[in-house]
């Protein structure tokens, strides 16, 4: 359950912070309806299998001295995503687009290209997320898989009911409300950087 709940909890914060397949989400969805965003969501599923795959194998056969510093650059990495998307939060509105009708597999290869070409998941996997997988996975291969369900799950499912909220329940995600997710996605990412640095500090 504390591997699900912390993979959640990353998932959630990854989410629903602004960054390059976050805002394509927003757009498709304003462009086309919820279909458009929804396959823009589901990138992630079809893209990070590799990234996972490859920041695993390189943080398995760093030393330990660059493990420790790769770690600490995690959480730090994790603190500036937080303060970047509580100071972006002040100004983030969801803009209605015009509208530029395309075909179901432009969404998805568009969602795939933006999220293999962003830096975000090979940073966050390389540094934060390889670490806490390869320590999860020492409690077993069940706890990691709960901790990959909870991350996918929720990394995915925000995307989706964010598009989902933009195309039927626009009345209730206000640029207030979007302001107020993402200023607690932003404290989120501060817990789990500050946890991380946490865990270098502390005696083994």
């Amino acid at each position: 359950m504390a591997a699900l709940l912390s993979g959640a909890s990353l998932g959630f914060a990854s989410g629903i912070s602004p960054g390059p397949l976050t805002a394509l989400v927003v757009t498709r969805t304003l462009e086309v309806g919820f279909s458009g965003g929804l396959r823009v969501a589901i990138a992630p599923l079809l893209t990070d299998a590799p990234i996972v795959i490859i920041s695993l194998l390189l943080f398995s056969v760093l030393p330990p001295l660059l493990e420790m510093g790769l770690t600490i650059f995690g959480g730090l990495f994790l603190g500036y995503l937080g303060i970047e998307t509580m100071r972006s939060a002040r100004r983030a509105e969801l803009a209605t687009l015009a509208a530029s009708p395309q075909n179901a597999s432009t969404d998805i290869w568009r969602g795939v290209l933006v999220n293999t070409l962003s830096p975000h998941p090979w940073l966050f996997w390389i540094s934060v997320g390889g670490p806490t997988l390869t320590r999860i996975w020492t409690q077993g291969p069940l706890h990691a898989l709960a901790f990959l369900l909870g991350f996918y799950g929720l990394l995915v499912g925000s995307k989706v009911l964010l598009a989902l909220a933009i195309a039927h329940g626009r009345r209730y995600l206000t640029d207030r409300w979007y302001q107020r997710i993402l200023l607690a996605s932003g404290l989120l990412l501060i817990v789990f950087g500050a946890l991380l640095l946490w865990r270098v500090a502390a005696p083994a």
